[in-house]
């Protein structure tokens, strides 16, 4: 767990964000030195992004509401920015960490970033946003629990301990190699190996990861931190209740293992129930071929019996990965991070006031392959989109809506621009994704959760709305689609700013398979929408222009 430290440049920096708030929630102050370190994950010495020495990097364990400083020291020889997965950012996508909403971290300076997880609880985590930086580590995990006058559908007593779990795929090229293969118009190819929490091979073995009570709990935050495969997870002999996904409780059932895709985060309880004795954890990959798995041990207290080598197969094939994702289920009865039930927002009973199709474009531009949805696949600018809508200077850096809501009748040339589409403030809006190619993908929403009410095989049509789960879906930021198939998304758009809709897989994300949606408040209200702190970092095009005006104080 992170060390909490105030140093006198964070409050410096943190006087100068200057950010309005109804009130002074607690503040937790983080001081990030990242670097590169060398590290042998899989039998291979690399290079990896480490923050202030450790690999998975310090975790942010937070309470609803609390003011989060990270001073971050880019210690790179590279550009950096940190994306902070899941979090809302509500009124603030200046603190978002991505390339269209804030000048990257040059080498040897520093940025504080100052955030709240407002109304929110949950497990998430972030990661270095540029380039193929995330394959190359950087990540940590993100706890935010509930205050503590909001009660926690958790059976009495609470669970002893609560772990997190960082899993994902892994590959021993570095990632500027990776980049440039990219570039080249190559595949980056299938993974290496997997790892759990920064370990991999013999080093999974060296010691137990966890440590079991017997007749106690156990909360597990299991986050899927890699770039292309959904993996599978389980621990031998032991089942596992579901609690909660991304920011939502759910309806408690138990599951023997779960599918963890790209970008996902799920709670379990793990009862400590069975016979003393060593356990497996198991993370597989699913859905490609030459599978990978690693495995780390969980002891019993006082055992020297080894695991059983009988390990459990990972399921096989799409089809009971799709039913069981059928199966989460919104827990309605549950207060969120409000002391109010989750279930109290009827999403099913809103019109819809728009529907976007959005379905997977790829196609070889120069040589080089690239992704983008409905014919578009984005590119970055000098100037952050954000920037330069907020200081109306977007001539020559992006237009907004040049792909439409509908995929194009026939498949033509990718068109590589920036990809800015707008969306009214506060409608409720449907988007469905198409996947026709051959692998997974799995999508993201920054600056919102919304409801993934339908998903299937083939092509998605109108008729399919009658599938849709329009009561209890749960509440997240990601959902899963499958090869040749579609999945369905409702939300309502009423948080101001510009957010990123993407793919988690990062090599589909790398190159184009990304658009920027922006949600402007019409009465440019403070209510609304933060101005842009005086400290957020200037390149481009606003570099030496004056603030524009603010926005109107909030009524």
């Amino acid at each position: 767990m992170a060390t909490v430290r105030v140093a006198a440049g964070v409050l410096l920096a943190l006087s100068a964000l200057a950010l309005p708030a109804q009130a002074e929630d607690p503040y937790l102050f983080f001081e990030w030195k990242v670097t590169y370190g060398t590290k042998t994950l899989l039998g291979v010495p690399q290079k990896v992004i480490l923050i202030n020495g450790e690999f998975p990097g310090p975790r942010i364990n937070c309470s609803s509401n609390n003011n989060i400083v990270v001073n971050v020291f880019n210690q790179l020889d590279q550009p950096l920015l940190f994306h902070w997965n899941g979090m809302q950012h509500r009124k603030n996508s200046w603190m978002d960490g991505l390339l269209g909403t804030q000048c990257p971290i040059a080498p040897n300076t520093n940025f504080t970033y100052k955030w709240q997880p407002k109304d929110q609880i949950g497990s998430f985590f972030y990661f270095p946003s540029i380039g193929m930086q995330r394959a190359a580590g950087g990540y940590g995990a993100i706890t935010v629990v509930s205050r503590l006058l909001i009660p926690v559908p958790f059976d009495q007593p609470p669970p002893e301990s609560d772990h997190v779990v960082l899993i994902g795929d892994w590959y021993t090229k570095d990632h500027e190699v990776m980049a440039r293969q990219l570039d080249a118009g190559r595949s980056i190819g299938r993974p290496e190996g997997v790892l759990i929490n920064g370990k991999g091979g013999a080093d999974l073995a060296a010691a137990p990861m966890f440590t079991f009570e017997a007749g106690k709990a156990y909360r597990f935050r299991v986050c899927n931190t890699g770039i292309k495969a959904s993996l599978n997870f389980r621990i031998q002999g032991h089942d596992m209740k579901l609690v909660e996904m991304e920011g939502s409780h759910t309806v408690q059932d138990m599951y023997d293992s779960l599918d963890v895709h790209v970008g996902h985060c799920f709670s379990v309880l793990v009862d400590a129930d069975q016979k003393p004795g060593d356990y497996y954890l198991v993370a597989s990959t699913r859905f490609i071929h030459d599978a990978r798995s690693a495995s780390a041990v969980i002891r019993y207290a006082g055992s020297n019996t080894p695991p059983s080598p009988n390990v459990p197969e990972p399921p096989a094939g799409w089809a009971w990965s799709i039913n069981q994702w059928r199966s989460f289920r919104w827990n309605l009865t549950a207060s969120a991070a409000r002391p109010n039930p989750q279930g109290s927002y009827h999403y099913g009973q809103i019109n819809i006031t728009r529907t976007i199709k959005l379905m997977v474009s790829r196609g070889h531009i120069d040589g080089k392959l690239r992704y983008g949805f409905n014919g578009v696949s984005h590119r970055n600018t000098d100037t952050p989109l954000k920037l330069a809508e907020y200081f109306n200077v977007t001539d020559g850096v992006f237009s907004y809506n040049q792909m439409r809501d509908v995929p194009p009748a026939v498949n033509g040339p990718l068109h590589v621009i920036p990809n800015v589409i707008t969306a009214e403030f506060r409608t409720f809006i449907e988007i469905i994704f198409e996947n026709p190619e051959k692998s997974m993908d799995s999508l993201h929403l920054d600056g919102y959760s919304f409801f993934g009410v339908g998903m299937g095989p083939g092509k998605w049509s109108p008729e399919l709305r009658n599938t849709y789960n329009l009561l209890d879906a749960v509440s997240r930021h990601t959902i899963q689609v499958y090869p040749r198939s579609w999945s369905a998304i409702m939300l309502t758009f009423d948080n101001a700013g510009m957010w990123n809709i993407r793919s988690n897989i990062w090599e589909r994300h790398y190159l184009g398979e990304e658009l920027y949606m922006s949600v402007i408040s019409p009465e440019r209200s403070l209510r609304d929408e933060y101005n842009m702190p005086d400290v957020a970092l200037r390149c481009g095009k606003v570099v030496g222009l004056p603030m524009p005006p603010s926005y109107n104080p909030a009524r």
